[in-house]
């Protein structure tokens, strides 16, 4: 059965998934595991044979029982998506930024004219892994150095860099898209006020990290040309 087959049967049943939008996210995760609760079955927030049989009863029953598995990094399907995404210039802000505050319950977050890579990255993980623990902070961008397994970079790692000073406490946190000689190209948000892709130093580097409940991280190393672009040095 598919995500949004699943977030469709629970607002039938009056119980908020969030948007219909075929991700697996914290939200449809807290309906399911409310609808288990209310049904008196184990809230576990996984739709197995008896929360299935509840939760589709006087309906069609889908033909597939099982999710579609995805063959990438959902988190950086995410990412890469939202390549394009800019902040307002002055006055006002971007909706779709202040949304993805709302939805991680981050109620301090109302500009974005606030640094908001962290949050960016906190918006990737969190929507598609629902059980992975988040930094207390995720808006710090240091604060990702403690986040998940460290691990070698590689493609999908969460990368976090110093900026300023490497014993200050500014830092920038992205994904790891690719590297060449001297630098990781970091798919990351807030970086010239958008989503894009930007060449950082390798020697700013403070670590690599790797999502608890995400795929197995095989080691994953995309070489790139640096193409004469110029290392950024300033994210904020």
């Amino acid at each position: 059965m598919s995500i949004k087959t699943i977030q469709q049967a629970l607002q039938d049943q009056g119980i908020d998934p969030g948007p219909i939008d075929g991700i697996l996210g914290r939200k449809t995760v807290r309906a399911i595991k409310q609808f288990q609760t209310s049904n008196n079955l184990v809230a576990d927030g996984l739709v197995g044979p008896q929360t299935s049989a509840l939760l589709f009863k006087g309906h069609k029953r889908p033909e597939n029982s099982k999710f579609d598995i995805p063959v990438t990094l959902p988190w950086m399907d995410a990412a890469f998506r939202l390549i394009g995404t800019q902040e307002n210039p002055g006055r006002g802000s971007n909706e779709a930024i202040l949304g993805w505050a709302e939805d991680l319950e981050i109620t301090s977050y109302n500009d974005d004219d606030i640094p908001w890579c962290g949050l960016f990255v906190a918006h990737c993980v969190g929507s598609q892994l629902a059980e992975e623990p988040l930094p207390t902070n995720p808006l710090g961008a240091r604060k990702w150095s403690q986040f998940g397994d460290e691990v070698s970079p590689r493609f999908g790692s969460v990368l976090v860099f110093w900026r300023g000073s490497r014993n200050g406490w500014k830092g920038h946190v992205g994904f790891y898209w690719a590297e060449d000689d001297d630098a990781y190209h970091v798919l990351g948000g807030n970086q010239s006020d958008s989503v894009s892709v930007t060449r950082i130093s390798k020697s700013r580097l403070i670590t690599a990290r790797w999502p608890h409940t995400g795929l197995p991280g095989d080691v994953q190393i995309r070489i790139a040309a640096s193409n004469g672009k110029l290392l950024s040095v300033n994210e904020a």
